[in-house]
């Protein structure tokens, strides 16, 4: 990838940073008894998906590194999809709200498995 001169350069990493921060912004509104279950939960995994991205280009120099790495991270907004679930659930995030991150985060899900499929273009 000629054009993408570090990993904050990608789509999927700048979608996974925006994603972080909304899901930081909402849960800033969640109750205090939260803190150490869900709220820990949704941050860390929302924020680990542009980490493993990050950590995928770094290591692009061995292709199943990077696919590895790119796994983790599909792991990961797969997992914060599944807090998203539980916070709506517990009446934290409205519908629409919900809606709105799912199929954000099933947009970034796309990317990473796009990145995966043409991994061969990232790790020349």
């Amino acid at each position: 990838m000629d054009y993408v001169k570090r990993f904050s350069d990608l789509e999927s990493y700048k979608l996974s940073r925006k994603l972080s921060k909304e899901i930081f912004e909402l849960t800033k509104r969640f109750p205090k008894e939260e803190m150490y279950s869900l709220t820990d939960q949704i941050r860390r995994s929302s924020r680990s998906v542009g980490a493993q991205i990050a950590e995928a280009w770094a290591k692009r120099k061995y292709e199943k590194h990077f696919i590895s790495k790119l796994t983790d991270g599909d792991a990961e907004q797969q997992e914060t999809q599944h807090w998203i679930e539980t916070a709506h659930d517990c009446l934290y995030l409205s519908d629409e709200i919900k809606n709105d991150l799912l199929k954000q985060y099933a947009t970034l899900g796309k990317m990473i498995g796009s990145m995966i499929n043409k991994a061969e273009l990232f790790c020349k």
